[in-house]
């Protein structure tokens, strides 16, 4: 799975290492992601997402359903995995 965060949409990107001596090579600057699982009450289920720090602030501060809202209006929200109880 890649790493993108379901909720910023937050990918990684390219960039140089650069040594002392100023020579210039390829690098990747990768997301802090981790996979969690939340309780969606609107829905009253678990759900699981690939989400990153910021991601997490965000929901912290908007609530789980605004957050959800605005990534899927966004178009970072691919999928949600429902956790069957």
């Amino acid at each position: 799975m890649s790493k993108v965060c379901q909720i910023t949409g937050k990918k990684a990107i390219t960039g140089n290492n650069v040594s002392h001596s100023k020579r210039r090579t390829k690098r990747k600057f990768n997301v802090n992601v981790s996979n969690r699982k939340f309780y969606w009450v609107e829905q009253g289920q678990w759900i699981r997402l690939t989400v990153s720090a910021a991601g997490l602030r965000n929901i912290n501060r908007m609530g789980l359903d605004a957050a959800l809202k605005k990534a899927a209006k966004e178009g970072h929200l691919t999928e949600i995995k429902t956790l069957a109880k």
